[in-house]
């Protein structure tokens, strides 16, 4: 029997398939899940940082920190402490004890750290305000800041009329320093002012500042010939950026060091 020509021949085709062979495998598909997983886990993280405060991410940064601290706002210096605050004051005893210092000097340094620790232990309240100091050591002595914080400002904005916050502080640490007779050194810092101001009031407004912490010790038992020297700065030395911040307004204790004998 003859092929009639239009009838074309049937043609088998055999196609070897490899298993899990390029795109047709699922290794790829779990590798992409992880992938994607990761990628919104980080942008899930990104998004909670950026919704948070910024003391409330200094909290989260403290809590995996081994120096337990009442608030981690940077000083702007390279002291001993980093100017950190501290809420376990027994912390800045052991970093003094690692420091080039008189012997006589440790143990005044640790004497403030037992009256500060003793006053504000069990103290809600006072661990409050104390969220408003940073403790560090400096070439002059024990510096003790106490600084504004946003919307919780230790003076008056406009005057140094003292709020409430700062004259407890003051009353911790004139009964801290009555138990050591080192020097006192008070100066007073502020923020920067928009330039639009007539008349700039960084000067007057320091100055009336530290004048009233002098005073303020003194009231709390403080002997005035144990102040040093007392200076207004201004906003000449920024803690932090920018120079306008809150944080600039500030007050620095500091607890000279004993001149050493030659």
């Amino acid at each position: 029997m003859q092929r009639s020509d239009n009838v074309r021949p049937v043609i088998i085709k055999r196609k070897k398939i490899v298993a899990g062979d390029g795109h047709h495998g699922g290794a790829w598909k779990v590798a992409y899940a992880d992938f994607v997983t990761a990628m919104m886990a980080f942008f899930l993280m990104l998004w909670l940082l950026g919704s948070v405060e910024d003391d409330q991410r200094k909290g989260i940064a403290d809590y995996f920190s081994d120096i337990q601290a009442i608030e981690s706002s940077s000083s702007g210096a390279d002291g001993v402490m980093g100017g950190e605050a501290l809420s376990a004051v027994e912390s800045l005893a052991e970093a003094l004890a690692e420091q080039e210092i008189s012997k006589a000097d440790l143990e005044t340094m640790d004497t403030i750290v037992d009256a500060i620790e003793s006053q504000i232990a069990g103290d809600e309240l006072m661990g409050e305000a104390f969220e408003h100091v940073a403790i560090r050591m400096t070439d002059e002595g024990l510096l003790i800041e106490l600084f504004d914080l946003e919307d919780r400002p230790l003076f008056n904005p406009d005057d140094g009329t003292p709020r409430p916050v700062l004259i407890a502080l003051a009353d911790v640490m004139s009964n801290a320093f009555g138990t050591v007779t080192n020097p006192v050194a008070l100066q007073a810092h502020s923020r920067s002012f928009p330039t639009v101001f007539l008349e700039n009031p960084v000067w007057d407004l320091t100055i009336a500042r530290a004048i009233t912490m002098q005073a303020l010790m003194q009231e709390k038992g403080l002997p005035e010939p144990r102040i040093h020297r007392l200076t207004g700065n201004a906003d000449r030395a920024p803690a932090v950026s920018p120079s306008t911040a809150a944080r600039n307004n500030r007050i620095e204790l500091i607890l000279l060091l004993q001149p050493r004998e030659t």
